[in-house]
Parts: structure tokens; C-alpha cells; sequence
């Protein structure tokens, strides 16, 4: 299969509206090809490999809803955001239960498509599918890496509250890895194998969000023709974790603070009392105290959020971190992608290095995921690195090679020691572990001269 970084594939039947799209989509980076039936689409993903679908709902040859279910068969299933000119909050549900990314009415505004993208790219770089109350991946795709020292703190902050119930808030900017958190802590709780379930608030208008919540019930509004159970009842003896919890309207603010507290509610049109044991996860890049003081989030339910709050810290304060996940997902994207991409040179890392990664992780893997498929050779340069890296002056303090050096190496050693370590120096499990082969596994381990120790 031919591999793409960043791809969409357009499938829409109206040429005008098709191409119109994709020129939109191009001009802001996005490698784009269209199709404009679902015959042809189905064909263009049995051979190619696109990040993100972006499909009409209503087709000559069928429709939106059979392609994403194809797609959502697939063992690397690509992101599905289906547009229609006539959607109803029913077909929205029933889209993202079956997987879809998110489900858009037109005429779509360019920053709503923009933010669905960047969110559809983001959670299949980390392997999620939307909807799926358990992981599509193994914990290799979701570890927390890291050894700056605000990090290690986060680390051990999670490990601490991971086996309590109570709520905690996760803050931080956009990108930074706030849903990984969510996960860790619900990995290393007592209900690591009950479902873990993600929610994004600010994907969804008010209308769909408290249904998607609470679920609803035949009859509550024009569509629902036929009981829901919401994500609260999903993720029953598990996790939910609510991301961009400050979009939350003030009535539905006035629903999530009862079940906090009372661990009950009902559906959307239902009378009927429903409990549920939910450890609840929330997260936001807003600064949640302001918007109490502007009287926009309820006061009594930021108290009752804010038990243990952990601070996400942006790339740009981890510089010790970013060799460490540059090599990471460079290991990670030529395995994936079959190319024979070995190192960064000395000046792309250094670049990398100074860079002030405005779009933190997210846009570090993007970064990461670009330069290997476009990477002549086996080795990363700075050509293959993109414009707003190459030209940006550096926001943060620029590292000496010497720094860089040790920065690689010391916490990789110390990575690959611990994960041995944790799976009794079995070799298969901690490279899986680790997100990469045996073989590579073997070349670090005589690289920084680790031995298994004799007994």
C-alpha cells in the first residue's frame, strides 16, 4: 500500500462542491485527492492509505454510512468526518457510534472543518477510534514519555491518584497530551480493564452533547426513534474522560455537577433514574477560574472538578524531552511506513531542538511523520524539515550538540533499562512495550552496552 503524511481523500458527487473543497483543503497543506462515488472511494482505500475521509452522506452508488462502515473495519482504519446538507441529531449519533470522527452540516465553516481535522489527525496518530470505549492499540501507543523534571512529577502525580475515584482535572495546552494522561491514569487504576470512554465537548453542539452523555430515550426529539444509551452508561465501572470541558453549556454544567455528586440522571426525555459507577476524567486548555469569575462555568461544579488537578507542561519547557520523542516517533513512523530512516543530523536536531512548537506533541509527530516520508536516505535532514521550522527564529533556549547528545542518550538508556526491567528482561515484550521490534531492541541495547543480569 502507498503510505501518505497528513492525507485526505474528498468523496463527494457535486464536482463543483468536490473540487471546491479539496483546493480549500490544499491551500492550507493537506495532501488531497477526491472521488465521487462510493465504488470508487472504497477502491482508492484498498490502495492507498489516507489519514482522514471526508465523505458526503448521500452518493449515487450508495452512501457516507457504508463507507465508514468499510472503513471502520480496516486494521489502521482512517479518521471518517461525514458531511451532510440535512443532518439530523439522530444520523449524527448513530455516525459516531459507528465510528465516524465527527458528522458536519453543511455549509461548513472553514475553522469547524479545520479544528475536526486537526482533532481526526491527532487520534489516529495516537490510534483512537472515536466512539470505542476500549483502545485500538496496544499501551505501547499510549505511554507517557518523558524526563523533564515536571514530568516526572506528573508521573508520579498520576500513579498516586490512579487507584482513587476521585475527579481530577487535567490542564493544559492544546496538543500536549492531556487525553495520554487520561488514559495513563486509567491504566493504572482498579479499572483498567473496565471501558474507557472519551468525549470532546467542544465537537458537539449542546443538543448532541447531552444526548451523547446521557443518551436518550424513542420520542425525545424529532429523529430519536429509538432508545440511546449515553457515554455515562458506557463507561459504567470505568473511565469517562471529558476533554474541552469548558465548552459545556451552563444547563448541561447544571446535569454533569448531579451526577458528580449523586452518581445518577436521566435520559434526554426519560423519567427514569439511572446509576452508574463512573470515574470521571475532565480536561481543558482554558483557564477555567477566569471564566467562573466572568460568570461563564459554574463555580460549584469547577470545585467539584478540581479535586487534584495535573498540569500538562507545553513541549517548548521540556527541551530535555524533545530528542527523546523525536527519535521516539522516528523509530515509530519507519517501522509503520517501511522506510529505512535510521537518525536526525545534528542540525535538524538542533533546529528541532530550538523550535517553539506552538502546536506542542501533536504538531511534533506531525512534524516527525512529514520528514520520514519525504526523508531521501536514512538520515533527516534539515530540507526535509517544514518551512515554519526551517524559518522560525527559536523560542526556546537552542541546545550545544553536546547537550543534544547526552540529551538522546541518557534518557533512552535509562527508558529501555526501566522497560526491561518492568518485563523481567524479556526482549519481545519490552520492545512491544517500547513501540518497536526485537531487532531494533537488540541494536540499542549493545549501542549503550545493557546486559541482562546473571543470576
Amino acid at each position: 500500500m502507498i503510505a501518505q503524511a497528513g492525507s485526505l481523500l474528498v468523496v463527494e458527487d457535486d464536482v463543483d462542491v468536490r473540487e471546491s473543497l479539496a483546493e480549500r483543503l490544499r491551500s492550507r497543506g493537506f495532501r488531497t485527492e477526491t472521488s465521487g462515488s462510493c465504488g470508487d472511494a472504497i477502491g482508492r482505500l484498498r490502495e492507498q492509505t489516507f489519514d482522514v475521509v471526508l465523505c458526503d452522506v448521500q452518493l449515487p452508488d450508495g452512501d457516507g454510512f457504508s463507507i465508514l462502515r468499510w472503513c471502520v473495519d480496516r486494521p489502521e482504519p482512517p479518521a471518517v468526518i461525514l458531511l451532510t446538507g440535512y443532518g439530523t441529531i439522530e444520523s449524527a449519533v448513530d455516525a459516531m457510534r459507528i465510528g465516524a470522527e465527527d458528522f458536519l452540516t453543511k455549509p461548513i465553516r472553514d475553522n469547524e472543518l479545520e479544528e475536526t481535522i486537526a482533532r481526526a489527525m491527532d487520534r489516529r496518530c495516537r490510534n483512537v477510534v472515536p466512539g470505542d470505549s476500549q483502545p485500538a492499540s496496544s499501551n505501547d501507543n499510549r505511554r507517557l514519555i518523558g524526563q523533564d523534571q515536571r514530568m516526572v512529577q506528573l508521573f508520579e502525580l498520576v500513579e498516586t491518584i490512579a487507584r482513587t475515584r476521585t475527579t481530577a482535572l487535567i490542564l493544559g495546552e492544546s496538543g500536549t497530551g492531556k487525553t495520554m494522561t487520561a488514559r495513563a491514569i486509567h491504566d493504572h487504576s482498579d479499572r483498567s480493564e473496565g471501558p474507557f470512554v472519551e468525549v470532546s465537548c467542544g465537537a458537539l453542539s449542546e443538543t448532541l452533547l447531552e444526548s451523547e452523555l446521557f443518551g436518550h430515550v424513542a420520542g425525545a426529539f424529532t429523529g430519536a426513534v429509538a432508545d440511546r444509551a449515553g457515554r455515562f452508561r458506557q463507561a459504567d465501572g470505568g473511565t469517562l474522560f471529558l476533554d474541552e470541558v469548558a465548552a459545556a453549556s451552563t444547563a448541561l454544567q447544571v446535569r454533569l455537577l448531579r451526577v458528580i455528586q449523586d452518581r445518577e440522571f436521566e435520559r434526554v426525555g426519560g423519567a427514569q433514574t439511572e446509576r452508574v459507577d463512573v470515574r470521571l476524567i475532565v480536561a481543558t486548555n482554558e483557564d477555567l477560574e477566569a471564566r467562573v469569575r466572568d460568570g461563564l462555568f459554574r463555580e460549584d461544579l469547577y470545585y467539584r472538578i478540581n479535586v487534584i488537578t495535573l498540569t500538562q507542561p507545553p513541549l517548548r519547557e521540556r527541551i530535555v524531552d524533545i530528542p527523546l520523542l523525536l527519535n521516539l516517533y522516528r523509530e515509530r513512523f519507519a517501522d509503520e511506513l517501511q522506510r529505512a530512516v535510521c537518525r536526525i543530523d545534528d542540525a535538524a536536531m538542533a533546529l528541532l531542538c530550538s523550535y517553539h512548537w506552538p502546536g506542542n506533541v501533536r504538531e511534533l509527530v506531525n512534524v516527525i511523520e512529514r520528514a520520514v516520508v519525504l526523508c531521501h536516505g536514512e538520515v533527516i535532514r534539515v530540507d526535509d524539515l517544514p518551512e515554519s521550522v526551517r524559518r522560525a527564529d527559536g523560542g526556546a533556549p537552542a541546545m550545544t550538540l553536546n547537550r543534544l547528545k547526552s540529551a538522546l542518550v541518557d534518557p533512552e538508556r535509562r527508558l529501555i533499562v526501566d522497560a526491561l526491567e518492568a518485563h523481567a528482561w524479556n526482549r519481545q515484550q519490552a520492545a512491544r512495550s517500547l513501540g518497536i521490534n526485537r531487532t531494533t531492541l537488540y541494536k540499542k541495547m549493545k549501542r549503550f552496552g545493557i546486559a541482562a543480569p546473571q543470576h
